[in-house]
């Protein structure tokens, strides 16, 4: 998001699923006033009566009343509006519909998979307008409200927010990530019996890692890397910042420097949220 986007409204779409209601919950306790399933017609009538257009974040998907692709484009170049869409793998919508026993909204008499596929294509040209893609098949409700904190509480808070994510590369890479660094040269603690099943956040585990000749002088150029480099994304107009730090299974050694990377950040007084994706708990 560019400062130049910094106050404008938001517009909020996506797949039926995907975590539109769970978006604008946080928007709101972000300080947005936020409007769901809000008529296109009445968007710009909207705007105008708000006392906080930069504080306005509106819900538009399928079952909203005027609802087409070029409506909400149109709508979205008329306001001048900041738009977000919500995505999600076919697997997991599927899943999430058929725990809560919902019918898909476009689904009429065929299957599930058949509704997200028909509502995927619709709403394809949004897809390729927006502003900002969000993909929630692989983050908690939790992951979800650190990253919009950090897109949007940032904006009006004039600041960088940075997540520092540890990742186990046999599971994939995060799809919001920015920044990627491997530390599978590290020394590997899950060849240790005694340390195997316990993860980077354990003191042991962490000075078996700090025992190989190279982790000090990675952990230093890591940082060096790094801090020339935030500065420049936040005067871009970056407000979110993820760094991912990945082993092969995301237990140990990205745990652990994921932590000293967090905690230097946090020292620079950046706002920093830590996540391990892939710790087993």
């Amino acid at each position: 998001m560019t400062s130049e986007n910094a106050y404008k409204p938001v517009i909020v779409t996506g797949l039926s699923g995907a975590g539109l209601s769970s978006v604008l919950k946080s928007l709101e306790d972000l300080g947005f006033e936020v409007f769901d399933n809000f008529p296109i017609s009445l968007v710009p009538s909207l705007l105008e009566e708000s006392e906080n257009k930069g504080a306005l974040a509106i819900g538009i998907d399928t079952r909203t009343r005027g609802f087409s692709p070029n409506a909400v484009l149109q709508t979205v170049k008329d306001i001048d509006a900041f738009l977000v869409y919500i995505t999600c793998d076919d697997e997991a919508l599927q899943q999430r519909f058929t725990e809560t026993r919902r019918k898909h909204p476009l689904a009429e008499n065929q299957t599930i998979k058949a509704g997200i596929e028909k509502e995927r294509e619709i709403l394809r040209p949004l897809k390729a307008k927006a502003n900002l893609t969000i993909d929630s098949t692989a983050l908690s409700v939790h992951d979800l409200r650190h990253m919009l904190e950090g897109h949007f509480g940032s904006r009006l808070e004039n600041n960088l927010s940075i997540s520092v994510v540890s990742f186990g590369f046999r599971h994939g890479l995060p799809r919001e990530a920015d920044i990627v660094m491997d530390v599978r040269f590290l020394k590997n603690p899950h060849w240790d019996g005694k340390l195997k099943s316990k993860t980077g956040l354990d003191k042991d585990v962490g000075a078996y890692i700090e025992t190989d000749p190279e982790f000090k002088n990675f952990i230093k150029s890591f940082e060096s890397l790094l801090e020339p480099l935030i500065p420049r994304y936040a005067r871009e107009g970056k407000h979110y910042l993820t760094i991912a730090i990945g082993c092969t299974g995301g237990q140990h050694r990205s745990v652990y420097c994921t932590e000293m990377i967090g905690q230097w950040l946090k020292a620079k007084e950046y706002t920093t949220h830590i996540t391990h994706r892939d710790i087993k708990t």
